[in-house]
This record gives C-alpha cells, sequence and structure tokens, in this order.
C-alpha cells in the first residue's frame, strides 16, 4: 500500500510539473511570436500579429491545477510551511497531540472541499459550462484538475494521521 500511495503522490508532482512546462510552452511560443512580428517590422515587412488566443486563461487555469496538484507530494516529502518554532518548544506528548489535531482538523476541512469543488465541476460538467474567453474552455477540466489535487491532499492528510 505504502508503494502505491507513493506513486500516486508522485504522479500528482508530475501533473503539476506538466501543467508548468505547459505553461513556459505557451508563454515561450507567445514570446517568440512577438518577438518574430518585431523583426518583420524593423525588416519593414508587415508584421503577422501570431497570437495564443486566450493565453492568460490557459496560464491561469494550469496554474490552479499546478497548485492544486502539488499540494499532496509536497505534503508528504515535508515542503510545506510547518511551525516547528512552536512545535520544538513543546514535550513530545503534547507535540503529538497537537499535530494529530492538526491532521484530523486539516482533514475535515480538506474533505469538504473536495467534496464542494467536485461537485462544482459535476455542476459545470452538467451544465456545460465554459470559459468566456476567446476559446470557450470547459470550466469542468480545470475544477476537475483541483478536486483531484485536493483528494491526493486527503488522502495525504489521513495518512499522515494513520
Amino acid at each position: 500500500m505504502r508503494t502505491l500511495l507513493d506513486r500516486f503522490y508522485a504522479l500528482t508532482l508530475w501533473l503539476a510539473a506538466a501543467c508548468l512546462i505547459a505553461i513556459a510552452g505557451l508563454v515561450g511560443v507567445q514570446v517568440v511570436g512577438r518577438v518574430a512580428d518585431l523583426l518583420l517590422k524593423l525588416s519593414g515587412q508587415p508584421p503577422y500579429g501570431f497570437m495564443i488566443a486566450s493565453l492568460a486563461e490557459m496560464a491561469g487555469y494550469l496554474l490552479a491545477a499546478t497548485s492544486f496538484l502539488a499540494l499532496a507530494g509536497t505534503l508528504k516529502r515535508g515542503a510545506h510551511i510547518r511551525v516547528t518554532m512552536l512545535l520544538g518548544a513543546l514535550s513530545e506528548r503534547v507535540r503529538f497531540l497537537l499535530e494529530l489535531w492538526a491532521l484530523a482538523a486539516s482533514s475535515g476541512f480538506v474533505l469538504f472541499a473536495t467534496a464542494s469543488v467536485a461537485r462544482l465541476a459535476y455542476d459545470s460538467i452538467r451544465f456545460n459550462e465554459v470559459s468566456y474567453g476567446l476559446i470557450p474552455i470547459p470550466l469542468a477540466i480545470p475544477q476537475a484538475a483541483m478536486a483531484l489535487g485536493l483528494l491526493a491532499l486527503l488522502i495525504a492528510l489521513l495518512d499522515e494521521l494513520v
């Protein structure tokens, strides 16, 4: 079971990295297009006018997906910000109880958030909601990525709690 969970956390980190790479690729292509237009203009040629429609919107959705998909993996690797100064000053027993309370409370909150975002994604599918940009992107896609990231975080929190 440990191997399966670790692979799941690694998968979510790889998906987050893929989203970052997609953002870099889209922005890179847009920059190259603008540089090419500038060079055409400087050489006396009419600019091509290259543009990636809805780039800011797509980058925003990918960034949201990146942020949520990376939550579980960073928690399991100990990369989240922790209040170690306070915890270090406490006795082992109090520290254990405080961490237990924090994990249980976090699990409850993340369970609620996961259910809410999953319901939002389901409603977006049901009502065929799309973004308002030049390219109508189904809103269920970024919402499903957020729900997956929250589900992974919930599993990681319960894993730590156990």
